[in-house]
């Protein structure tokens, strides 16, 4: 794999855009923590220096060692970076008189600078910072001012460095796509080659190489990821591949028998195992959110374990583990603060002697999709909503029963198949269900009832780090509302979850 690109994370919420925005220009970059990135410099071509939520200027902010990079490799400095530069480099960084927020516009810029070509001045820039530098570092000169900052840009001469104090990857920064392109491609001269077709090519000789004529199991999941992962690995290695799609008893409605009957058409080598009843015993009691994660991550390996053993000399365990999976599991100060446990990211115990194969670990979610389709993966899989891998045990809150799954399932089906029949479901990027330890007070007939609450979850992202909650139809909410009281016996109060990730995360567990 070709790196490119090289981001060094100093803790920015932002960090992860600049990479989006990077791929979105066929342009292949790796995030790292400021103080742990490699040693080989060699492949690559560029490096950017991310923001941070730290001031330069406070005792514990990040003090990246740059001696391998500044003036040997073309590096852009965005925000935190342009500060640090400046206020180590000969220059000055102070607290501003206001602190700079939000929107801004170029109020000049400097001529036939290639850094701004194609950008007008008044161009809207993105700002997000207390501290302002006051006088540039050594060497530097001036290329953009806006109002409120007179060195909103600069470069260094004699080095191929420049700085940025505003946020050119996010979305009201208008023209920061195109500065982006105009110091990766025609300033740092980095190939423009990621592309999902360059992407399988590369990947399918890269296993083939690594795995030769070793036997892998691979879990699926009848999610995106986890096909992929395996329409790759069969175009490897055929035959060789061995999945395994497992019901842990948590899935949606049918979905066992479904998803066993999609991957028929697709040449793979698939064996449906049915564990329900030994996951749902194991989760009896239980009401822990990470308890669940963790006893249903332990009962999946127990079970995949039993059939590994079941296959002749396996060597290795395949994952459909992607970007934002390691990404979240790696932190710029150490281990980061655990929101959720990954179900991915982290190995295997030791009794299992397998060692791992994670094509897609380089990918963020729309990017496999783009590969699926390259693949030839059929529209309707690749379009599936992403779906916990604990399943449905993260969305009844409280302990787990078979009443309460069979509740659950029917109101998600209801909610899913309502989606697609009123066509919203390519509109929305993940949508479920979620049963709440609460009983309503209602009304059925001339009868009082007291039933279950359920909350129904819609949002639209691109790749979950962010999410925003999907204004659907009053009259679909309705109806679907009507559906469920009227068709899922034991529920008698449907809610709409308004909440956008941050603060609230997809998922209530």
């Amino acid at each position: 794999m070709q790196h490119n690109v090289l981001i060094l994370d100093f803790g920015s919420q932002y960090t992860q855009l600049i990479a989006r925005r990077v791929r979105e220009l066929n342009i292949f970059c790796e995030i790292f923590p400021y103080n742990h990135f490699p040693s080989d410099l060699s492949p690559y071509k560029a490096v950017i220096l991310g923001g941070s939520p730290f001031s330069v200027r406070a005792e514990d902010a990040p003090h990246p060692d740059l001696s391998q990079i500044r003036g040997k490799l073309p590096m852009l400095a965005v925000c935190y970076g342009a500060q640090y530069l400046a206020h180590f480099s000969g220059g000055e960084v102070a607290a501003s008189n206001t602190r700079e927020y939000g929107r801004a516009n170029l109020s000049y810029i400097k001529e036939n600078e290639v850094f701004f070509n194609g950008v007008s001045e008044n161009s809207q820039v993105w700002m997000s910072h207390s501290d302002s530098i006051k006088a540039l570092p050594t060497n530097a000169v001036k290329l953009a001012s806006t109002h409120d900052v007179e060195f909103a840009a600069y470069k260094i001469e004699g080095e191929t460095t420049y700085a940025i104090q505003y946020h050119p990857e996010v979305f009201h920064s208008t023209d920061g796509s195109k500065m982006l392109k105009n110091f990766l491609v025609d300033i740092a001269d980095v190939p423009q080659n990621f592309t999902p077709g360059a992407f399988v090519e590369e990947m399918v000789a890269e296993l083939k190489e690594k795995l030769g004529n070793d036997k892998v199991v691979l879990g699926l999941s009848g999610g995106v990821d986890s096909t992929v992962a395996a329409v790759l690995l069969n175009k490897a290695i055929g035959q060789n591949l061995y999945c395994v799609f497992v019901n842990n008893g948590l899935l949606r409605k049918n979905e066992f028998e479904n998803v066993l009957n999609q991957y028929k058409g697709m040449g793979l080598n698939v064996k449906g195992v049915d564990a329900g009843d030994r996951f749902l015993s194991e989760l009896a009691g239980i009401s822990d959110p990470e308890t669940k994660r963790k006893t249903i991550g332990r009962v999946f390996i127990e079970v995949f374990d039993d059939e590994s053993h079941l296959i002749e000399d396996v060597k290795w365990l395949a994952q459909g583990t992607i970007y934002p999976d390691v990404i979240e599991s790696v932190s710029v100060k150490g281990p980061s603060a655990t929101i959720k446990s990954h179900h991915n990211v982290g190995g295997l115990p030791d009794y299992m002697k397998l060692k791992i194969v994670e094509p897609l670990r380089m990918l963020f979610k729309d990017e496999v999709r783009r590969v699926g389709a390259t693949l030839g993966i059929d529209p309707e899989l690749l379009g599936r909503h992403p779906f916990p891998g604990p399943g449905l045990s993260i969305r009844i809150l409280g302990d787990i029963t078979p009443e309460k799954v069979q509740i659950l399932q029917d109101v998600d089906a209801v909610f899913i198949d309502g989606l697609k029949s009123w066509g919203l479901y390519d509109k929305v990027w993940q949508a479920g269900a979620i049963l709440l330890p609460v009983n309503s007070v209602g009304v059925m007939g001339d009868e009082r009832t007291y039933e279950k609450v359920v909350a129904l979850r819609a949002v639209e992202s691109t790749d979950g780090m962010t999410a925003d909650w999907v204004h659907l139809p009053y009259d679909f909410l309705m109806k679907v509302s009507n559906d469920i009281i009227n068709k899922v016996k034991g529920v008698n109060r449907v809610v709409y979850d308004i909440s956008s990730k941050p603060p609230a995360t997809i998922e209530w567990e």
